[in-house]
């Protein structure tokens, strides 16, 4: 296969929103062929006609990444429409708040099952293709709740907290194939998910959010995917396994 990243194909899971729909723009202008995975086929689809409108090569897929036998689906399109999957960005995810006491079964599950098994059926799912290759790229999107915790939303940081575990794992076992495996916990990144928790009143506003920020400012969708850009090109080949936060200084 050519060193060249163009014309790869590259599959954004959570693409139809914030950071994924940032990457796939971002991979998009990189020269990727772009699938565009969400839970909301027809915000997939709208990103998908956006990247279209400029050129690139994208396929829209609505998908629930925590449905084993839908992933599967999902990821059999992308091959038949767009060819072998040979980039993969899981930025798929779900959040909740709740006191420790009181989160039921059913919460905790739901988020367990889209941030950490979701992500997990994703890559299983790409994986054959880039050991075919002997040439991949995953990044996978965590949390900075992994990294120092966050009161009342222990199963999102449990759940981002094993994405920091997977990629190790996953980046000792495919490493020596030629598979880089990283993650990018980011913080204070403004997001539609962050207006929903400012609107129920779990989250602070964005002044005092920037004023927490060394850098003085939230970042963007756009901060993520060049960071996403990056780890999936071929210039971040010995880059493996590795948590690149992405967060103003806010975690350090």
């Amino acid at each position: 296969m050519s060193s060249s990243t163009t014309g790869r194909v590259a599959v954004v899971t959570g693409g139809a929103s914030g950071m994924g729909e940032a990457s796939c723009h971002e991979l998009g202008r990189r020269g990727h062929k772009v699938a565009v995975l969400d839970l909301n086929g027809e915000a997939a689809q709208r990103v998908a006609e956006e990247l279209r409108t400029d050129g690139i090569t994208a396929l829209a897929v609505g998908v629930d990444v925590s449905d084993h036998a839908a992933v599967a689906e999902a990821f059999a399109k992308v091959r038949t429409e767009l060819g072998p999957v040979h980039v993969l960005v899981t930025s798929a995810g779900i959040v909740g708040w709740a006191p420790s006491v009181e989160l039921t079964p059913q919460a905790w599950q739901r988020v367990i099952d889209v941030n950490l098994t979701g992500t997990f059926f994703c890559a299983q799912a790409a994986l054959p293709d880039m050991i075919d290759a002997g040439w991949g790229r995953i990044v996978m999107i965590s949390s900075s709740s992994a990294q120092r915790g966050s009161p009342g939303m222990a199963h999102y940081a449990a759940s981002k907290g094993a994405l920091i575990s997977l990629t190790k794992s996953f980046a000792r076992e495919y490493g020596p194939i030629g598979i880089t495996v990283n993650n990018i916990p980011p913080s204070g990144i403004e997001t539609p998910m962050q207006h929903q928790g400012q609107a129920a009143g779990n989250l602070p506003p964005n002044e005092q959010m920037a004023a927490s920020i060394p850098l003085g400012h939230l970042g963007t969708g756009e901060d993520i995917a060049a960071a996403v850009g990056f780890l999936c090109s071929e210039e971040a080949g010995f880059i493996t396994g590795q948590t690149l936060g992405v967060n103003g200084g806010s975690v350090m």
